[in-house]
This record gives structure tokens, sequence and C-alpha cells, in this order.
């Protein structure tokens, strides 16, 4: 059986749910997929993690956002956003996931885990945190590395490689460090970046500086064995010792779905995926863009605060383009 719904939206993180807000708010018929847990990325991120962004800048809908600090962190993010939606009731199938979206004769076919679906519209805001930038290198799939950091107690007193100078490597690295574990940081670049959040950056300078905390810049792992790593610096091979490879080098939207759904990615590179600004509607018809996703691999330059709007973009443009 083919559940019809006016509009189904994939990805239950914040920009999804303040969709479908503004779905809700039109009385139109929709539904909202998601694979995981609700607002699946937020939760995934550290146990102790603190946004970069003030709380009123990551409400949605005018919906006040009260924080114990004015930058809250996840736990207080993950209350927040599950209150919207259980508040307003809205429509969320968690762990569905989405296999495939097609378009014929005006009229989507949304194939799920779970479900078939048709629609005459389809907003993805599916974020990037799912897929992590792998290494290729040997010894990647071994049980010592991770991807993803949670917290640092089970690092305690052990030799820990956390690869990368980005905000979640450097918060990583601190945390780890201030637990008991001695921290090596492999950085491909020059420095720490210059996107770490300003109250942690001389922090985690300082802790370098005064060798707390060791760093390796212009370096690559390039092997990880069962009690080793191998990094290559400027100054020739380097074999240390190692219990764990935190291998915090970013992460990547669905660009599969994308390609399979029609949506033209740039090929510069950067895999940018082809919309309109103005009403965040894809090269196909119908398909609209919000959040993250919007950026391809410059996961960097789109967040909450700045993506939020996309909502109220997409249901004008469909408001004004055809009544449902």
């Amino acid at each position: 059986m083919t559940i019809e719904k006016d509009i189904i939206i994939i990805g239950a993180g914040p920009i999804g749910i303040a969709c479908a807000l503004e779905c809700k708010k039109r009385h139109w018929n929709y539904v909202v997929i998601e694979k995981g847990a609700l607002t699946n990325s937020l939760f995934n991120y550290p146990r102790n993690m603190t946004f970069f962004s003030t709380s009123e800048k990551l409400e949605i809908d005018n919906i006040p956002f009260i924080s114990n600090h004015p930058k809250p962190n996840r736990d207080e993010a993950l209350e927040y956003y599950r209150r919207v939606a259980i508040s307003n009731n809205l429509p969320i199938n968690l762990y569905e996931t989405v296999r495939s979206i097609k378009k014929e004769d005006d009229v989507f076919s949304i194939s799920t885990s779970k479900n078939n679906y048709s629609s005459k519209r389809v907003i993805i805001s599916t974020g990037f945190y799912d897929i992590p930038k792998l290494l290729d290198i040997p010894g990647e799939n071994l049980p010592k590395v991770t991807h993803y950091y949670k917290e640092a107690h089970n690092y305690a007193m052990q030799h820990v490689v956390v690869i990368g100078a980005s905000n979640s490597a450097v918060d990583a690295a601190l945390e780890i460090y201030r637990k008991g574990g001695y921290v090596t940081m492999v950085v491909r670049g020059e420095g720490i970046g210059e996107r770490v959040k300003y109250w942690v950056r001389p922090d985690i300078v300082n802790r370098i500086e005064e060798g707390s905390i060791k760093a390796y810049y212009h370096s690559e792992v390039i092997k990880i064995g069962e009690h080793s790593v191998d990094i290559q610096t400027p100054d020739g091979l380097k074999t240390i010792e190692n219990d764990y490879v935190v291998a915090l080098t970013g992460y990547l939207p669905n660009f599969d779905l994308l390609k399979e759904s029609g949506i033209e990615l740039s090929d510069d590179g950067r895999k940018i995926p082809n919309y309109n600004p103005e009403t965040m509607e894809s090269n196909i018809e119908g398909l609209y863009l919000a959040g993250v996703i919007c950026g391809g691999k410059e996961t960097h330059k789109w967040f909450i605060e700045n993506s939020r709007v996309h909502a109220e973009l997409i249901a004008k443009h469909i408001s004004e383009k055809t009544k449902l």
C-alpha cells in the first residue's frame, strides 16, 4: 500500500522540524521521515559539547529556547527540539530509512525501509553527520579506531591519537587530556583551525605549547597498528605507542541519495547541489533542499542559525506556486 502525502520531509533534525512546523501552519498533509533518533546528528554529538551559537540563534519558529548559559550544550538542545516536536504533535516516523526518491508525472515515489509513499513535494534536510570522511589507510577498520567521539572516560590512562584540528577534534583532545589520557594530535595543516571556538582555541594552543598535548603539524597518519601508529611528518616517519585513534576528519552528506534523486552536483570537487537560494528548490521541480546539505562538501558554511530560514523560504515558494 502506498501512503499519499502532500509533502514528505526527509530528516528530523532542527531544520526538518522547522519545515514540519511551516507545513503544520498551512494545514498541509505531510510526514517527516528520519532514519535514526529525533535530531539524530545532535544525539550523536559528544555528550559535553557546547554550541558555538547562543540559544536564541538555535530557536525555530520563534519558540523560545531557554538555557542555563548563553551557549547551550548538547543535552539542552536535545531537550528543546524534543519538546518542540512533541508539544506540536508533529508526525515524525523515526528509525525509517529512505531508500529511493523517484519522480514520474509530477509525483514523487518514496521508498523506505518500512513503507512506500507518494507526494507532490519532497524536502531533503538530512544534514551531513552520518557519513565520515575515511582516511583510507591500513588499520582504519581496527576496533580501536572511531570516527565519532562521545566522552573521555574510556580513554583515561590510554595513548590516544586525535586526527584533525577542527572544533570536534580540539574538544576531544582537551577533554581526553583532562580525563587522564595521553593525547597526540595529528594535523594536516600548519596549525589549529581558525574556525575553532574562540574561547577554546587559546586553551588548546597553550596545552600544546607547554607539552601537555603533543601535536604533529603538516603530518598524516599513514598506518594504524594494534599497538602503534605510523605518522608521516616533515621530519620523516615516526612510529608512536598507541591504544586508540579518534579520527575526526569531517563528515559528508549522502551524495548517493541526491544523485539518485536526479539532483545535479557541482563538478569542481565541492559537490554543491544545484538549487535556487531564493526558493531552495533544486533542479528537480518540487524537490527542495534545506539545511547543511546545501553546502555539499563545504559543510562548515551552513549550520542551524543560518539555515533555519530555509523552512520559511520553501513553504513560501510552495504556497505561491500551487495550492495543496
